[in-house]
């Protein structure tokens, strides 16, 4: 039937497509980074954040959306062969580049995390000043990296991040009706715990996790794995599954693919193809009815990815090392170097 008004342009199948899913992106993507650890044996979490804003920034969302919490105490570090660069695979970019620093140092805090996704600019001490300041329409995107335990995620200041509480702040936003749909992705040992059984099915919340309740996240990327980090790196450059959704995200059109098969291929990569023997169960909580929406409603879109596919699943092996072992293979490599710079001075 002809609508009023006659319309010139002729649209494929692909084009009305995209275009109904313009008009699902009613409002404003916004997006929390964190990382929760500090030092360079840490050098991961903060790699996977950095990593994280790059993919954000191409995919069109603006700082003033984007806060990021890192300590920045990593690509200034004596130990950083590359001073001022920070890289999160062996041939990657320096994704430390532009990288708003809202909160670091002393203000990477649990109080200021909690008050920056509430939108409670009053709440918040020190940094950028930055929050979430969300309307109804809009959609928000949390990704978190550090270790963790049994319902506890690390904060580079105490105190640590509590399971409970990081909930009753989501139930809070919910109950504000401040936004319309949010996705959480979480990189930690035991990160399963965090959701298992506390976070709601009805708060419009999807959240993934890198490991089970009880068992260990991986590490990537690390010294004496396959692949391997340039031969001057002595600690892993970042962690299995968070390299995982990045580089799925970077090689796939995320206006086509949507957040179950996202997640479907995270699993299977970051379990070593459904082995597990290098690698753990990416788990998955709350409101599942998300799932089949397209990524990009989240994470943006990159116009360079257009002609990639959305669901094609090849992925280079990738070996992964326990994050706890990740810890000690820093510390080997250190003493190792210590002692060959002790050698050269004789």
């Amino acid at each position: 039937m002809w609508r009023l008004g006659w319309d010139p342009l002729i649209r494929s199948p692909v084009d009305a497509e995209e275009e109904v899913d313009e008009h699902m992106t009613n409002g404003t993507r916004w997006a929390v980074l964190v990382a929760g650890s500090n030092g360079y044996g840490n050098y991961r979490h903060q790699a996977d954040v950095c990593h994280a804003y790059q993919v954000l920034k191409k995919g069109g969302l603006k700082d003033e959306n984007i806060v990021v919490f890192m300590y920045d105490d990593i690509a200034t570090s004596d130990l950083n062969p590359r001073p001022g660069v920070i890289i999160n695979s062996p041939k990657g970019d320096n994704v430390y580049a532009g990288v708003p620093k809202d909160y670091t140092g002393k203000d990477v805090t649990v109080d200021n995390l909690f008050a920056v996704l509430l939108g409670d600019k009053t709440s918040v001490k020190g940094g950028s000043g930055k929050v979430v300041d969300t309307k109804p329409d809009d959609r928000i995107f949390l990704f978190y990296s550090d270790h963790g335990g049994p319902g506890v995620l690390g904060m580079p200041n105490t105190p640590h991040l509590v399971a409970n509480d990081l909930v009753e702040v989501l139930k809070k936003k919910h109950d504000m009706g401040t936004y319309k749909e949010m996705v959480i992705y979480m990189e930690a040992c035991e990160s399963g715990s965090i959701f298992e059984g506390i976070l709601p099915e009805d708060l419009n919340i999807y959240a993934t996790t890198a490991s089970g309740a009880q068992e260990n996240s991986y590490g990537t990327y690390c010294p004496g794995t396959e692949p391997s980090p340039p031969p001057e790196y002595i600690t892993c450059l970042g962690d299995l599954y968070s390299v995982a959704w990045m580089e799925d995200s970077e090689t796939h059109n995320l206006k086509k693919e949507t957040l179950e098969q996202q997640f479907n291929k995270v699993k299977e990569r970051t379990s070593n193809s459904n082995t597990y023997n290098s690698g753990s169960h990416v788990m998955e909580y709350g409101t599942k009815d998300i799932k089949p929406e397209k990524v990009y409603m989240y994470l943006g879109f990159d116009p360079e990815t257009v002609n990639l596919p959305a669901n094609h699943i090849h992925f280079d092996k990738m070996d992964g090392v326990n994050q706890r072992d990740a810890d000690l293979i820093f510390l080997w490599q250190r003493s190792k170097l210590k002692f060959s710079k002790r050698l050269r001075r004789r």
